[in-house]
């Protein structure tokens, strides 16, 4: 039986279950058992955990069948539970090294108390730590152990769970349980540390308090939930008249709900505008019914607004100069990204059309900076003039990139009037990065984030390790920009979780698969050899598309192959299309320049369609290119040439090993390469395993179908699923050799 059981409750967490987790599996102290409970989540959390659970004994999972909420899913995971002492961890947070063996410690020194409470810091997003406000209520003063009367100030804590270690006899003894709702801990809390006969301190930051900037803590949603902190209270009280030796805590206890009722009251983001005098008044009426004989009031300002709830004053209340520096703090804040607008050359234009109503028939595109037609966002273009011609799309595109558009799409220029009235204007706003720091978001707009990649290298808050590569960026002001996204496209579970980890704001996940990957599922042979055709391939050529990526930590691009040897060496067979920027140079070498006119080497660093590229090559060559994730789509060879994977990794940041978990042959030198091309190691049955496994991973959701699913589900309204298609069952378009082969028997 193992000494500490840690219950870690898991709902739509998948971008921070694995930090809560390896946290607890590298303590230096072993003797313990985790029970995660998976409420039921839409998200891969359970999934998550399942893998924890699979590489260590000491993880067990409960899948619940429905979503229960937070409390009841810490009941189920206690019913499992077999430790002498049951700690919680919310799955958002994580412990600090050393935690267990310090409590294990304390526990020992203080002879089994029924009662540990520990310390925390509060952890935010911009790197911040900030210490427990009462952290000195946890000095060690006085006896080992202790009852809560020889020092009841520790009610002044936070009233959570997660920073306490009980001894579960004492739980079940007692019968404490979790009850539903959103203040569940209250209860829980007060009755067992009232009940407690030895209590017992550990002056120590054991929790790290994740402060989620949004959508994580459901004590900061605008909700008419916050009314459960009535019942809750009412469970505490019931506690109390079922056990009439605990009556000398009824004051306190009214007074804790007392200040807990003024703290939803008074906390903005908490009660919608519409509710907060009705909750008033069911507070007055708890007031009211529920002082002790003889209750002495708090002085200065919080005794001035106990005074009002005992009169059921909500008027008077909602005058107090504390809740008026609230709004005028809120309404300040609102007003901030008007003003940014308002510094713009179009300010008082921008400004006069954003007080015209939306326009429900308007949406405005935009793809990488505003520089092309392009990417997921086209894809989502043309889908929505199918399904909802009525809607007017129009492109933002800087002046210089106009002539880059094919014709047919409308365009505004950015910065001009045009394109000033349509972000103001816009119903919908979509982009694969973001726009404009001066755009405004509008209440009723709604902003669709595409991306345009799958993450290998570190993306968003994570870049803060990595300052090489994040070149001095703003975080605040990017988390600012993506405050205003509502959605969020992912083509797989993996990428979910990094987007919501590494951009911590309130839009939802969406699952579709990327809809600028739909042409590739839904190819046809014609299209292959159109694809090849156009590009002036012959078919008996095999082409291999090389591809590499940017390095941010290099001021100036650097050719990392010598083109002409690669291409000398493999043979007038084939042929290479060079998508980056090799050819930029103005005097390139007169073999180089004959290789080109050869067509052996065709430059396509310019060509509009990526998609097109990857249906005439035969096998993709690159590095660190998101590219990989697409093209592996097709499930045709992909060769990754890492000759700087050491200095890459270190310097951006990945989020997995490429060289463990790649999608094909690898090679890290020139020479490898060269050697693996030519001799057909890059499509082998090692390989096929490979991508096999990559696929399974990362294209589990391009079906075919993704840009249907966001129209429906963004422009449309309709939140019916369409199914995903098993990987197992998707029939990939033949490959060139495949047509070759086919050519040939005909």
């Amino acid at each position: 039986m193992p000494r500490l059981t840690l219950v870690v409750p898991a709902y739509n967490v998948q971008g921070y279950i694995r930090d809560c987790l390896e946290s607890v599996l590298q303590q230096d102290y072993t003797d313990f058992e985790v029970i995660g409970v998976d409420d039921c989540s839409p998200d891969a959390s359970g999934a998550i955990m399942d893998e924890f659970a699979a590489r260590d004994h000491r993880v067990r999972v409960l899948h619940l069948p429905e979503n229960v909420g937070l409390g009841r899913a810490r009941n189920a995971g206690i019913a499992e539970a077999t430790g002498d002492y049951l700690l919680f961890l919310d799955s958002d947070d994580t412990l600090a090294p050393g935690s267990l063996s310090a409590v294990a410690e304390r526990l020992d020194a203080t002879g089994d108390p029924d009662v540990l409470i520990y310390d925390y810091a509060r952890t935010y997003w911009d790197g911040r730590v900030r210490p427990n406000q009462r952290k000195d209520l946890l000095h060690q003063t006085g006896p080992e152990s202790f009852r809560l009367a020889d020092r009841p100030q520790l009610l002044d804590l936070l009233q959570i769970v997660w920073n306490k270690a009980y001894r579960r006899d004492f739980v079940q003894h007692h019968g404490f349980t979790f009850p539903p709702g959103y203040y569940e801990d209250a209860p829980w809390t007060y009755c067992s540390l009232i009940t407690a006969e030895r209590i017992a301190v550990l002056d120590r930051v054991c929790v790290l308090y994740r402060q989620r900037r949004s959508g994580g803590n459901i004590l900061r949603t605008v909700s008419r939930k916050h009314f459960d902190v009535f019942d809750q209270y009412k469970r505490v009280f019931d506690y109390l008249d079922e056990h009439p030796e605990l009556e000398s805590w009824r004051p306190a206890l009214f007074r804790k709900m007392t200040d807990h009722y003024l703290t939803v009251l008074d906390r903005p983001g908490r009660l919608p505008q519409d509710a907060r005098a009705e909750f008033f008044q069911r507070a007055s009426a708890d007031y009211r019914r529920l002082e002790p004989a003889g209750f002495v009031r708090p002085g200065g300002v919080r005794g001035h607004k106990y005074g009002l709830l005992a009169l059921g004053s909500y008027p008077a209340l909602a005058g107090v100069k504390g809740v008026n520096k609230v709004r005028s703090s809120l309404r300040r804040t609102a007003g901030r990204s008007v003003l940014r607008a308002k510094r713009t050359a179009m300010s008082m234009f921008y400004s006069s059309q954003l007080r015209l109503p939306l326009d429900d028939k308007l949406a405005v595109f935009s793809a990488y900076w505003s520089r092309s037609y392009a990417c997921n966002p086209a894809a989502i273009d043309a889908e929505l003039a199918r399904l909802a011609p009525d809607i007017r799309r129009v492109w933002a595109v800087k002046a210089d990139d106009v002539d880059r558009i094919p014709a047919g799409v409308e365009v505004v220029r950015v910065g001009s009037r045009e394109y000033w009235s349509a972000l103001a204007r816009a119903k919908y706003a979509v982009n694969n990065v973001n726009f404009s720091d001066a755009m405004v978001k509008r209440e009723g707009q709604i902003h669709l984030q595409t991306h345009h990649g799958t993450p290998l290298k570190t993306m968003g808050l994570d870049q803060r390790r990595f300052p090489a590569s994040a070149k001095g960026m703003d975080f605040e002001a990017l988390l600012a920009r993506c405050d205003r996204w509502d959605y969020s496209l992912s083509s797989n579970r993996f990428s979910t979780a990094v987007w919501e980890r590494v951009y911590p704001c309130s839009y939802t996940s969406l699952e579709t698969g990327y809809p600028r990957n739909d042409v590739l599922v839904n190819a046809t042979a014609a299209d292959v050899r159109r694809a090849r055709r156009e590009l002036g391939l012959r078919d008996d050529s095999t082409v291999f598309l090389y591809m590499p990526t940017h390095r941010e930590y290099q001021t100036e691009f650097t050719p990392r192959l010598d083109l002409a040897r690669v291409a000398d060496k493999l043979g007038p067979d084939v042929t290479l299309l060079v998508r980056g920027h090799y050819f930029y140079s103005a005097n390139p070498s007169a073999h180089l320049a004959e290789l080109r006119k050869s067509g052996r080497i065709i430059d396509v660093s310019a060509h509009p369609r990526v998609e097109e590229l990857y249906l005439a090559a035969d096998a993709l060559i690159t590095d660190y290119s998101s590219a990989m994730f697409d093209y592996a789509v097709l499930d045709r060879p992909v060769i990754t040439f890492a000759d700087d994977w050491d200095v890459y990794s270190a310097v951006r940041g990945t989020y997995f090993d490429l060289l463990k978990e790649p999608p094909g042959a690898v090679a890290t030198t020139q020479d490898e390469l060269i050697d693996l091309l030519a001799s057909g190691a890059w499509d082998t049955e090692l390989t096929d395993a490979r991508r096999s496994v990559f696929r399974e991973r990362f294209c589990e959701f391009d079906d075919g179908q993704a840009a249907r699913r966001v129209v429906r589900r963004v422009f449309l309204g309709d939140t019916t699923p369409i199914p995903f298609v098993p990987l197992a069952e998707r029939t990939p378009v033949p490959t060139p050799a495949q047509l070759r082969e086919l050519a040939e028997r005909v």
